[in-house]
């Protein structure tokens, strides 16, 4: 069974501005999804919001 991971979506995270690619675990929530990980998640709720 080949494994086709060059056709994979990719997005960019919001934190750290780095790509990453979809992952299985994310099946049902890709269109959810804006953190590459964890801890980008984390800092995300850390940081200051700029919206006021």
């Amino acid at each position: 069974m080949p494994h086709d991971k060059l056709n994979l979506p990719v997005k960019i995270c919001a934190v750290c501005q780095r790509p990453f690619n979809w992952r299985k675990k994310w099946a049902r929530d890709w269109h959810q999804v804006r953190y590459c990980s964890e801890r980008c998640r984390r800092a995300a709720k850390q940081a200051p919001s700029a919206n006021g």
